[in-house]
């Protein structure tokens, strides 16, 4: 094991020193933090403009509805106006970014109040001329001579809403309600982003693989650590690069999205739940970087990789196939099949476990035995295919010849 430690150092070492990984590792935030700013900062740029608002006030509520507006921020700037509603109407239809409210005693007996805008007026004017309806609803009252408790019953009203539901415990007390989606979301995109990374960098060591290959730097190599001592040291020094991705990404991005959303995103992030998701976004990892690597030594050229390997580096996004029946049911059939195949059970139980306020412990842990005896095999199998693979020169190896690796 120590050699594969000499492995993985030396690719950590030379692969932190290579210019293209350190501008992914940089530039990929950067383009996030572009993606995500640039619209905010044109969008900041149209300014939304003050509308004048012009008020007949027969009824003296001109103040009450400067407070209004103050307490609301709204972009209005109120005016009292003389003009009559007939002129309003057609006043209206001349100016720009106008628009004209008469406040009549006509209009508070008959409870409806003309708006009158210009065609420049956005439609949302009306909804923010709601507001008027709480002072025209006082007068309202006030003219009824009611008493203040009658007033107040009136103005209350009634209102229907969704309630809180809380569980008792034992002893009668009400427990806390907890079922916060955000609780689940946060540590299942961070493990979402630990799985993407890695495999990602994953698929960088069939690139190594055959590049040595094709250079015959392996035959050096495998002079001093024998073939799976050097499979083993690609695997861990390529998931280090992938965890390295993963700190310097959320370094940059977890105090930003703490910034801008203002959510205790740290106090949703590192909760027990954590370390199983972390646990199968590994799992997956190793699945995969094992079946890159095997693939790896088999290509005689990158530019010449056959149909056959290009569907097997394919495999790390089946499980987009199951997003949506997902999304629509995570307990359903298609869901529960995805948990069960190793290729896609990673990312199946991440987004899973993301979305389920139970978790179904049985399933998970019978789909991990699944998994982790999945990756034996596959671990085994890749062994094998690398070990005569990394030495073959001259073209890529066809599935028939891989299959009679698998059983020499």
């Amino acid at each position: 094991m120590r050699n594969s430690f000499k492995v993985a150092k030396w690719e950590i070492k030379r692969n932190m020193m290579n210019k293209s990984f350190i501008i992914s590792l940089l530039l990929t935030p950067a383009f996030f933090a572009l993606f995500y700013f640039v619209p905010q900062l044109f969008g900041g740029n149209d300014e939304k403009k003050m509308i004048d608002v012009f008020i007949a006030d027969e009824l003296g509520v001109a103040q009450d509805i400067e407070q209004l507006v103050k307490d609301e921020q709204l972009h209005w700037k109120v005016h009292v106006t003389d003009l009559s509603e007939d002129e309003m109407g057609q006043q209206a239809a001349l100016e720009e970014n106008a628009v004209y409210i008469p406040l009549t005693e006509q209009a508070l007996n008959d409870g409806v109040v003309q708006v009158y805008k210009g065609e420049d007026v956005d439609e949302s004017f009306l909804f923010e001329a709601y507001m008027l309806e709480a002072p025209l609803r006082q007068l309202q009252l006030d003219q009824l001579d009611l008493s203040d408790e009658q007033k107040n019953v009136i103005a209350k009203g009634v209102s229907v809403q969704q309630a809180d539901w809380q569980e008792l415990d034992n002893g009668g007390e009400l427990l806390e309600d907890d079922n916060d989606p955000l609780k689940q979301i946060i540590p299942g995109a961070f493990a979402a982003i630990i799985l993407f990374s890695s495999v990602m960098t994953g698929m960088m060591i069939f690139t190594s693989a055959s590049q040595e290959k094709k250079e015959k730097v392996a035959e050096i190599i495998l002079s001093s650590v024998t073939p799976g001592e050097l499979m083993q040291g690609k695997i861990i020094g390529y998931f280090v690069l992938g965890i390295t991705q993963v700190i310097v990404w959320l370094g940059i991005g977890l105090p930003i999205l703490a910034w801008k959303s203002d959510l205790p995103i740290i106090e949703y992030l590192f909760v027990p739940q954590l370390a199983l998701l972390v646990i199968l976004a590994i799992a997956g990892y190793l699945l995969f970087a094992a079946i890159f690597v095997a693939i790896g030594a088999t290509v005689e050229d990158m530019t010449s990789t056959s149909n056959f390997q290009g569907l097997v580096m394919m495999l790390p996004f089946l499980p987009l196939i199951f997003i949506g029946p997902i999304i629509g049911d995570p307990s359903g059939i298609i869901a529960k099949i995805g948990s069960f195949i190793p290729f896609t059970a990673p990312a199946v139980w991440i987004m899973r476990l993301s979305l389920l306020e139970e978790w179904p412990w049985i399933e998970i842990g019978i789909s991990l035995v699944v998994l982790f005896a999945a990756i034996w095999l596959v671990m085994k199998a890749a062994g094998k295919i690398f070990k005569i693979g990394i030495l073959m020169y001259g073209k890529n190896a066809t599935p028939k010849e891989i299959w009679k690796w698998l059983w020499a």
